[in-house]
């Protein structure tokens, strides 16, 4: 299966997305082209900006049902995680930007691996590992978004150097990108999913802390577990939590 790309461009820049369906990518492609030039302008944060930010959310969603919702909560987490390490302004837009986006790079994986309903296969896990580096190359296409792209390459990574893409390790992982990959295993382990159920808030929390200084930043995790009673009190009572 190929993938081809397609280009929007907004005031010099270029937003490229990875096919999608005709008809999703058509949709998505006008109402990027309607947003206006102004719209990753920093410090505007309009309401149109937010707009195409869910766009591009909606058409992941719309290929791979566990990113419904999924995306909007590890941006949650990583807003609260941000605001208890101190991040503030821009700095802290573009950690909750980039959590929103994180998965974007799924829209390049082909369907009968990202809606698999078991077990992946090795060379399945390897097209599913591929998804920051698109996610990224989707991105970086626009300048403004340049700092946006390298959360989303580097979500994976770990703390211990065993991540991926590009196998950093310790603080040379950019902060932002050390809070989304937390948030993001915290969502994956608490949601149900076709090979397993869904950890409880308890289950997970041990989870993190057996992870602490091996897949996450151990100042991270301290910072979540203040942060732990009010997540665990406002999502509990999802499904498959």
């Amino acid at each position: 299966m190929s993938f081809n790309i397609e280009e929007v461009e907004l005031e010099g820049d270029l937003l490229t997305l990875s096919t999608l369906k005709p008809g999703t990518r058509g949709k998505v492609t006008r109402i990027v082209a309607q947003g206006g030039k102004s719209m990753f302008t920093w410090g505007l944060c309009s309401d149109i900006y937010h707009d195409i930010i869910e766009c591009l959310t909606a058409a992941l969603e719309a290929r791979d049902p566990y990113s419904k919702e999924h995306s909007s909560r590890v941006a949650d987490m990583a807003y609260d995680l941000g605001r208890r390490l101190g991040l503030r302004g821009k700095e802290l837009e573009k950690v909750h930007i980039a959590a929103h986006l994180h998965d974007i790079g799924k829209i390049g994986v082909p369907d009968q691996i990202l809606q698999k309903p078991g077990k992946l296969l090795p060379h399945e896990w390897a097209a599913i590992r591929r998804h920051p580096e698109i996610g990224y190359n989707i991105l970086s296409r626009s300048r403004r978004l340049e700092d946006i792209a390298l959360l989303v390459l580097y979500h994976h990574e770990r703390w211990d150097g065993k991540g991926y893409p590009k196998g950093l390790k310790g603080e040379a992982i950019p902060l932002g990108a050390r809070i989304i990959g937390l948030c993001d295993a915290i969502d994956a382990m608490t949601s149900d999913r076709p090979y397993r159920p869904a950890l409880s808030w308890r289950q997970c929390w041990e989870e993190v802390e057996a992870n602490k200084a091996l897949q996450f930043d151990a100042v991270v995790v301290e910072a979540a577990e203040a942060l732990w009673p009010v997540w665990e009190k406002r999502w509990s009572s999802r499904k498959g939590a």
